[in-house]
């Protein structure tokens, strides 16, 4: 009867020992923020012109100069408290593989100066509390193409009618233009 005890509990602990082996546990660690640039998931790090700070992706943290050492921070520092993430320029550095992005920092200053947008940047997510899709962009599209379509719009569908530049019809009368 011990025998048949010890045989039983052995099977069981192999089978529990393989059941481990199968469950695989997720975690979400290094998702980039949604103020980060798109187009880019698999990246360690951003460098921050305006700021002169670098942002580690997997760990969450600014990383800059504080204090005559260079300090990893979930915030950063008092002085851009107020700076908009969404809003500044990124500069995504794939050519880089460390855990010190700031050892490259001078040649980073003086490529990448503050001020520094080559070209507009969507960022993955929108601001907190935008209806609008991300990007002042799309919105300064929106805006300079207001109403252009309207004009466009009604002159292709309603063919019988033409249009002045204010999008008034003009009606023919008796073969005539009024």
């Amino acid at each position: 009867m011990k025998i048949f005890k010890l045989f039983v509990l052995g099977i069981m602990l192999f089978f529990a020992g393989s059941a481990q082996a199968q469950v695989s546990v997720r975690f979400n660690i290094g998702t980039p923020p949604s103020w980060g640039p798109s187009g880019y998931s698999d990246v360690r790090y951003y460098y921050l012109p305006d700021v002169q700070a670098y942002y580690d992706v997997p760990s969450s943290m600014f990383i800059y100069y504080e204090g005559g050492a260079w300090v990893r921070r979930s915030y950063l520092p008092n002085q851009y408290r107020n700076y908009d993430l969404y809003n500044g320029y990124k500069v995504v550095l794939n050519d880089y593989r460390g855990n010190t992005p700031y050892s490259q920092f001078n040649q980073h200053r003086k490529i990448y100066a503050r001020g520094y947008r080559p070209q507009l940047q969507r960022t993955i997510g929108a601001r907190p509390g935008s209806s609008r899709n991300n990007s002042r962009d799309q919105y300064q599209n929106n805006q300079s193409n207001r109403g252009r379509n309207d004009i466009n719009n009604r002159s292709r569908v309603n063919d019988d009618h033409n249009y002045d530049k204010q999008g008034k019809v003009k009606v023919k009368i008796n073969g005539r233009k009024d």
